[in-house]
């Protein structure tokens, strides 16, 4: 049996979706990480460091997730 490799490409919806789900989740971690940074009494400048490079990763995917959307729009435009 052959075993069939084709992605299925997500649609804009799916995209569009996910995109606001990272920059919510985005958010969310910071304002989170940050209040209790606070309450620690943590200086803020040292718990950006901690962050940033989930903030990095995070910030990748949205930036593909864009690039992907504005694939998906070219496509319809065709």
């Amino acid at each position: 049996m052959a075993e069939d490799n084709t992605q299925v490409q997500p649609t804009l919806e799916e995209v569009n979706e996910l995109l606001q789900e990272y920059e919510q989740y985005r958010e969310r971690l910071v304002k989170d990480t940050v209040d209790a940074a606070k309450r620690a009494k943590m200086p803020k400048q040292e718990t950006m460091a901690k962050l940033e490079p989930q903030l990095v990763k995070i910030d990748a995917a949205i930036e593909q997730l864009k690039a992907q959307k504005a694939d998906l729009l070219a496509a319809e435009d065709r």
